[in-house]
């Protein structure tokens, strides 16, 4: 009998977390996609394909996200791998 080859999820537990935390962290700075966009000096498209998973966030996105949210990144990894 073959093996049962199980599809991969899509995303991990982990990185919809992450993701959650990402959109989270924009509305708790009062931003829109397009204000947090400008702020990257990104279409607003980018915003939204980082926080749907559509585009993988890598480090440095991340610590531009969070200096346009105006948070500390180690605070947003606390708050990831609680």
């Amino acid at each position: 009998m073959p093996t049962r080859i199980r599809p991969k999820a899509r995303f991990s537990k982990n990185y919809v977390r992450f993701l959650k935390l990402l959109r989270e962290a924009r509305i708790k700075a009062g931003l829109t996609q397009i204000e947090t966009a400008a702020r990257l000096r990104q279409p607003q498209s980018f915003v939204a394909k980082c926080e749907s998973g559509e585009r993988r966030v890598d480090v440095a996105e991340l610590i531009a996200f969070c200096r346009a949210y105006r948070i500390r990144p180690e605070k947003f990894v606390r708050h990831l791998t609680r």
